[in-house]
């Protein structure tokens, strides 16, 4: 288990002004794992906790990634795109070219929680600003 994804999200959740009155997720790494079928692939999985009022700010992954609902209800979306409320058992995908502009928790009073599932490059950050 690597720690460098959560540096570098909360770097990019500080760096953020947009974003910034609204509390951060609290990220949790699950696991890395190689893919010796794809070389130089690999799997990530976090469990993102959003406070009530939570949100990202605007980036984006370089990576094929898919959002499943755990707990409460979140808003996602990617540029281009409408923007989706999911709630528990739900999922959403976005793509290696998205720029993932929407990211926040959809109550103001309860937290949700989410699992994020990254199949990406296997030196790249999970993480990056937005261009």
């Amino acid at each position: 288990m690597r720690i460098q994804p959560l540096l570098l999200f909360a770097a990019l959740m500080s760096a953020t002004s947009v974003q910034a009155q609204a509390p951060a997720p609290a990220v949790t790494p699950v696991m890395t794992q190689a893919l010796p079928d794809y070389p130089g692939k690999e799997l990530l999985v976090l469990e993102v906790e959003y406070p009530p009022g939570g949100a990202d700010p605007v980036h984006r992954h370089d990576a094929h990634g898919v959002v499943y609902v755990l707990e409460g209800s979140v808003v996602m979306g990617v540029r281009g795109g409408k923007e989706v409320t999911l709630g528990p058992g739900q999922s959403f995908y976005e793509g290696p070219t998205d720029v993932h502009t929407v990211g926040r928790n959809a109550s103001q009073e309860t937290p949700a929680k989410f699992v994020v599932f990254l199949l990406k490059d296997a030196n790249k950050p999970p993480v990056l600003p937005a261009q």
